[in-house]
């Protein structure tokens, strides 16, 4: 048979070669060292945690490398896609700050970026696998594939088209001719070199030295309707993008042996591979992989509406990428993970499993190390969309707003009252009075107006001891001879040494003058609270407790 024939009976509107394709796809100009990796989802929807954790390795590890990370979309299940799926998935990704270099809106100069409008490039090297011999239609029916797995189960034999079962590999040029003329769908199929007794040996960036059996199975390149599945449309567009770092899903070992076969039977140079394991999650007594159908925290939604920042989703990230990174940022707290260097051989060779309270953990102690501007403008920014009536007031009150959260801040030890935006109302309402005085604000004051000495503590306090001029240890020494006179104990060691002398500590003392001016038990410190509230908003609420 003469295989240039074939291939212009398979392909005869083709007329561009590889050759045409390598001078249009030109070897990038790298620095020495730089790497080119990508993320290849398909366009179902909204990205979730696993997906972003996926694209988070490729495009750290050509950031640092001062490489290219490209967006690329893999929609070739045409039943999956949907409408607006690269909308979203560009808009999740950059909602996390990830530095896309191309993609299918911004384009680039290797583009196109989606698989479906890619197909002339993929019929150039199937025509041209055809045309060395490494190629050939199959005309089976899926009734006949089926039929030919029975009976491969039945011998107990490996299931696939290979060896004596690869039928259509015998058939003629003429035989092809007619049956194509009859309109017959086919598919193409590799003409596999493989011995299955015999193994390749490859190095995978995370895993190592893996050994596996050939491929002798003639895989589908093309399917009836012209469209590669996975294996030829990655080894095309990662040769033609000039991708030299493949990440992807660990389940994708086993084809390994497939795709280097096919890598070199096209005569393309393979990039380096890792193999990732995905984000697990424990279900009970289980661990599986992570599901945006059955985890809630799967959804990159929760953290949105939460309002956990993304800086935090990164570390947590960092954190699991890399075992040695916790250990280098506990030592360099105030850096950005950006700085430290991420490598493959620190990856988990188990699976890293997906701890929410690990994250939210991490986001808390990132917050704390934030300025109080920094935590408006995000506060801010989250409350517009989420919480509009809070957004009102944090923007009329700006500067008291920054000055509530700068409480307990700039000290060596700042406070973790908070682990995302959306709890900082929560810790903070009270210092507002359109907040304060609610539908519920009887009811916090029943506590102090059922205690008659507390409520007498708290007038007596705000009329004859407080002054807001005062600083913070003038303030303290005050407190102190308020809470004597009332019969308290100044000293919390000396109350503990005999507390029948007392009718409690300065702590319990303090406690009504807390509750008082916030019905809380507990805030952040007492002398600021009472020196941002200010002498009239104090008063106002002491008048209220009857």
């Amino acid at each position: 048979m003469n295989n240039n024939d074939l291939a212009n009976l398979l392909y005869p509107n083709i007329t561009k070669t590889i050759a045409d394709l390598e001078k249009e796809f030109k070897d990038r100009k790298l620095w020495d060292g730089s790497k080119v990796t990508r993320f290849a989802p398909s366009p179902t929807g909204r990205v979730h945690m696993g997906n972003l954790y996926a694209s988070f390795i490729p495009e750290v590890i050509a950031r640092e490398s001062n490489g290219v990370f490209i967006l690329r979309i893999e929609d070739t299940d045409s039943k999956r896609a949907i409408a607006n799926g690269v909308e979203l998935i560009l808009e999740d990704l950059k909602h996390y700050d990830y530095k896309i270099d191309e993609d299918p809106i911004s384009g680039g100069n290797y583009g196109p970026y989606i698989q479906t409008k890619r197909k002339e490039i993929y019929h150039i090297v199937a025509k041209y696998l055809v045309s060395i011999g490494r190629a050939y239609p199959c005309f089976c029916k899926e009734d006949e594939l089926d039929e030919l797995r029975d009976k491969q189960k039945r011998r107990k034999e490996r299931i696939g088209y290979y060896g004596k079962y690869a039928k259509c590999r015998k058939l003629s040029y003429e035989e092809i001719k007619n049956k194509i003329e009859n309109g017959e769908s086919w598919v193409l199929r590799l003409k596999s070199n493989g011995d299955f007794n015999k193994t390749i040996i490859f190095n995978d960036l995370v895993k190592g030295r893996i050994e596996l059996p050939e491929n002798d199975i003639d895989q589908v390149l093309v399917k009836s309707d012209g469209i590669p599945p996975y294996a030829l449309a990655h080894v095309c567009d990662d040769h033609f993008m000039r991708v030299t770092t493949v990440t992807r899903d660990d389940s994708y070992i086993s084809s390994v042996p497939f795709h280097l076969e096919l890598w070199d039977a096209c005569g393309f140079k393979a990039p380096e591979f890792a193999h990732l394991l995905p984000l697990n999650i424990k279900d009970g007594e289980t661990i599986r992989k992570i599901s945006k159908r059955k985890d809630p925290e799967a959804a990159v939604s929760f953290y949105h509406k939460r309002g956990i920042p993304v800086e935090a989703v990164k570390l947590y990230f960092a954190s699991i990428m890399n075992s040695n990174f916790e250990e280098w940022f506990l030592l360099n707290p105030t850096k950005s993970y950006k700085e430290f260097h991420f490598t493959f051989d620190k990856m988990s060779k188990s699976g890293p499993i997906f701890d929410l309270n690990k994250l939210i953990n991490i986001s808390k102690n990132y917050l704390s190390r934030l300025t109080a501007k920094e935590v408006y403008s995000n506060l801010l920014e989250w409350a517009k969309e989420y919480d509009k009536d809070f957004y009102d007031l944090i923007y009329k009150y700006k500067d008291y707003t920054i000055s509530i959260l700068n409480i307990e801040r700039e000290v060596e030890k700042p406070r973790k009252d908070f682990s995302s935006y959306s709890e900082i109302k929560d810790y903070i309402w009270y210092m507002y009075d359109e907040l304060f005085f609610d539908e519920n604000f009887n009811a916090r004051y029943d506590f102090i107006r059922n205690n008659d000495d507390m409520n007498l503590i708290v007038k007596e306090y705000f009329n004859i001891y407080y002054d807001i001029n005062d600083d913070k240890d003038t303030w303290f020494e005050k407190m102190k001879k308020a809470c004597e006179d009332f019969g308290y104990s100044s000293s919390v060691k000396e109350y503990k040494k005999d507390p029948s002398k007392y009718k409690g500590s300065i702590i319990d003392f303090s406690m009504a003058i807390r509750v008082g001016v916030t019905s809380k038990i507990a805030t952040p410190d007492l002398y600021e609270i009472l020196r941002l509230l200010g002498t009239n908003k104090i008063i106002k609420r002491v008048n209220y407790i009857k």
